[in-house]
């Protein structure tokens, strides 16, 4: 049985946007084919907690070759849509300046695949943050259900 969503989204409007692309880019540094996160729905600073997600596009650069004739948006990506969300939090809510660099993660587990054309809906929750150095719980959800959840570290530069 998969775990439950760190936080309840059923009070929360998925479809309002607090911060946009460029809103995103003032705080996090991936342009181009990096950028994996596409807006900010929903924070709770107080909590420690943010929503984001990433639409899955069918002309990214991976399409062609993970999986030809059955497209899965990559593992690692899906992290690294994650790790922005966070990274966003972190510079906008706690205040860090300068780069965060991704420091480690822990606990992965994929649990849904998720195809060109969805929406990957992106849950963070801070944990602790010291010396440095924060860590966030992640979620993925698409199509309501749990796609992937992970420990994340990252590491102020």
């Amino acid at each position: 049985m998969p775990p439950a969503f760190l936080f309840d989204l059923g009070s929360i409007d998925l479809n309002t946007v607090l911060f946009g692309p460029e809103e995103i880019r003032l705080s996090n540094p991936q342009r181009g084919d990096m950028e994996h996160l596409n807006a900010i729905v929903w924070s709770d600073p107080t909590k420690g907690r943010i929503l984001g997600y990433k639409d899955v596009k069918a002309d990214e650069f991976w399409v062609p070759g993970h999986i030809p004739g059955r497209p899965l948006f990559p593992g690692v990506l899906m992290i690294e849509a994650a790790a922005q969300l966070a990274c966003f939090y972190t510079k906008r809510y706690e205040g860090w300046q300068g780069f965060i660099g991704f420091g480690g993660a822990n606990d992965i587990r994929f649990r849904q695949a998720v195809t060109p054309g969805k929406r990957l809906y992106m849950l963070a929750e801070k944990q602790w943050a010291r010396h440095k150095r924060i860590e966030s719980k992640v979620q993925g959800i698409v199509d309501g259900q749990l796609a992937f959840e992970a420990t994340i570290v990252g590491t102020q530069m």
